[in-house]
């Protein structure tokens, strides 16, 4: 039996109790906790005399206990102090606050040693909660480097580095190591069982890194080989229809559109006619900043397809942004004979099933829709494109969904959301992808500016004064109700407060995602049609909405938002010819929120924002593995951009070289391929 999969319980010291903590971190198996890497790492290596001691920089001093002290301060909070002296004359103080327990782990006379940031406080050192070791035999001469484990209430992290010590003691020699001699040869990666010693008991921080980075790259090999698989598997075992551009047809499309393509734009559509010229299916994803038009380039290639007399699907994510898809498709093809059909959930059966009929018959050319699109039943009879927007939730699993549809059609995926590079290798990574960064000439800027809540009678007298002028406004708040667990402001209070208040002479109006389909698809109607001056809401509009009339947005809590999606918020106004004006009501609690909302308010660009969201947030934090399609890639955190594309180069070499992985050095790196990948990517021809 693999090793890693044995259960904790026949480890020595993992009993029932631990085994239960243990469980609320997600650790079962041996390989859960050898797999169980630290967050960090704290480095204990310089040992000094007290006399020597530097302020404010992590060092480790050894003496004997001279003075304990636990004191109750007039606030009744306690304070714990323990006096530590290396020669009888120089001491340094470990200070534990609201700890009572801390007093009963010392006595007078004891070795130990103290490890922390000193400063120097009342003629003396000073060390806050200091990291504290007993001196024995077995204690080493010179402490080293400790690591740091993300832990859970009740357990202790000497608890968990014993166990963890134990299983490689028990089990680190025998570990099958997938990864192959030659690709460790290439980079330098220690072997399995040395990188793992590394990470758990490192010589020295960097030592401990360069393992954590062998982990993390072979993590990332595992992925770009399924996907580079899942690539070939599509590219050269399947056969799209071949819907090459003419002459005659770009000029018939370019006449339907009121307006001049960007350069970007133009880029954009010769990748895709390129793709579609050929055989094999389109992969193709158009990453646009907001505003920067990428609903005309899929207009362009729909309509590519239906004048080559196959079928092309819109889908949306959900049905308020594919019912404004419909409008703008009926707006663009007015006077073009493209039969078209808006297919959502909301439909009764008897419609659904005409549409379905009509589809079946052909008699469709230009269907929009949600992932109602993909239930059972639905079949195409020349289906030749498949347009996805903004499905970048759903990532790599999901979309295999959409192969349900039937023939294999030429896949566009759209969106207007910036993607961090090291996300779009993982989530996108096999797709081409097309940036669109330009945005149209005209179009006006937005002038952002982030408020104190002291502050919010100045604003709303602005806003009255743009309402009553006839501009339109959102109001976006990050609940739809209020919460027991939070103080936040929800769209339902905010929609009360101000429809009674300060805006009762307005039209407000309320839109969030637990409303029925209908509700939201008739107040954004209105919205549309000016019948509604102020829409209070959730981030239900963040992406797609398109209302040029609406020209202002104001955002609550907006330390809760990460960048892109203020971004996307902030792309909701200024969609015409008139400047639009974003402020954000938001109190950060830390000075990395302040740091981030500064960068808002310093940046336009989609692109760059994204970049700074993953480098203040961590990648993982913007896209949760489960939620958004990248597996259990724990690794996303912990990845540098250069290491995650040096592990796709890697891939892609070795799937162009060895198409099915059959070398048998590959065996074991093809088998973890399949045991994560095979099933939800479809890579059947592997197995």
């Amino acid at each position: 039996m693999d090793p890693l999969k044995q259960s904790l319980e026949q480890l020595p010291g993992a009993t029932p109790a631990r085994c239960e903590l243990l469980a609320r971190l997600d650790i079962h198996t041996i390989g859960d906790l050898l797999y169980h890497f630290p967050r960090a790492y704290e480095d204990l290596s310089d040992l000094r005399r007290i006399v020597d001691l530097t302020e404010n920089q992590p060092q480790t001093v050894r003496g004997e206990i001279v003075e304990i002290d636990s004191r109750e301060t007039s606030n009744g909070k306690t304070i714990v102090s323990v006096i530590l002296s290396d020669d009888g004359e120089h001491v340094v103080e470990g200070v534990w606050f609201n700890q009572p327990y801390a007093a009963r782990r010392f006595r007078y006379g004891q070795h130990v040693s103290f490890s922390g940031k000193p400063r120097w406080y009342r003629d003396r050192w000073q060390m806050a909660s200091p990291r504290v070791q007993t001196l024995d035999a077995d204690t080493p001469a010179t402490p080293g480097v400790v690591p740091v484990y993300p832990l859970t209430e009740d357990l202790r992290p000497e608890t968990l580095r014993r166990l963890i010590h134990t299983a490689l003691e028990r089990f680190a020699e025998s570990l099958p190591d997938s990864l192959p001699l030659s690709l460790k040869d290439k980079h330098g990666w220690p072997d399995l069982t040395q990188a793992l010693r590394q990470v758990h008991a490192p010589e020295s921080v960097g030592s401990a890194l360069r393992a954590r980075d062998r982990f993390v790259y072979e993590e990332f090999l595992i992925l770009q080989l399924a996907l580079a698989l899942r690539r070939r598997e599509l590219r050269d075992r399947q056969a799209a229809p071949v819907l090459p551009v003419s002459d005659k047809i770009d000029a018939r499309i370019r006449a339907l559109f009121p307006f001049p393509l960007t350069a970007d734009q133009n880029r954009a559509i010769n990748d895709i006619c390129r793709d579609m010229a050929s055989p094999r299916p389109m992969q193709r994803l158009v990453q646009a900043d907001v505003g920067a038009g990428k609903t005309a380039i899929a207009v362009y290639a729909m309509l590519l397809t239906v004048a080559r007399q196959h079928q092309a699907v819109l889908m949306a994510p959900t049905e308020v942004l594919a019912r404004q898809h419909a409008r703008t498709l009926d707006r663009y093809l007015s006077q073009s004979r493209v039969r078209r059909l808006l297919l959502t959930g909301g439909q009764t059966a008897r419609e659904r099933r005409e549409a379905l009929a009509a589809l079946k018959a052909g008699e469709i050319d230009l269907v929009v829709g949600t992932q109602a699109l993909v239930q059972e039943g639905v079949e195409f009879a020349r289906l030749g494109l498949v347009v996805i927007d903004e499905q970048h939730k759903f990532g790599v699993h999901q979309r295999s969904r959409v192969r349900q549809l039937g023939a294999e059609p030429h896949y566009l995926i759209l969106t207007a959301t910036p993607i961090p590079r090291t996300v779009a290798l993982t989530v996108f990574g096999d797709l081409d992808v097309s940036l669109v960064r330009e945005l149209p000439p005209g179009r006006q800027p937005v002038k952002s500016r982030w408020l104190r809540d002291h502050q919010r009678d100045w604003l709303y007298e602005r806003l009255r004064a743009a309402l009553g002028e006839g501009r339109q406004a959102y109001f976006v708040c990050p609940l739809v109700e209020d919460s027991s667990v939070s103080n936040l402001r929800s769209a339902v209070r905010v929609h009360r407060e101000l429809a009674d208040g300060p805006f009762r002479d307005f039209r407000v109006g309320l839109l969030h995602g637990q409303q029925d389909e209908e509700i939201k698809a008739e107040t954004m109607r209105l919205f549309a049609l000016k019948e509604i001056d102020l829409l209070v809401c959730t981030t239900v509009i963040e992406v797609g909405i398109d209302v040029p009339n609406a020209t202002w947005i104001i955002v609550e809590h907006a330390e809760r938002f990460g960048l892109s999606q203020l971004h996307q918020l902030r792309g909701r106004v200024s969609r015409g010819s008139t400047p639009g004006y974003c402020y954000l009501f938001a109190d950060p609690p830390t000075t990395q929120g302040s740091e981030r909302l500064q960068v808002f308010l310093r940046t336009t660009d989609g692109f760059t924002l994204a970049e700074e969201d993953a480098r203040l947030r961590g990648s993982g934090e913007l896209f949760g593995a489960k939620q958004h399609g990248a597996g259990e890639l724990w690794a996303l955190g912990m990845a540098s951009r250069s290491l995650l594309e040096q592990a796709r180069q890697d891939a892609f070499g070795l799937v162009l070289h060895d198409p099915r992985l059959q070398a048998p050095e590959l065996a074991l790196l093809r088998a973890r391929v399949l045991e994560k990948y095979g099933s939800t990517l479809e890579l059947a021809e592997v197995g």
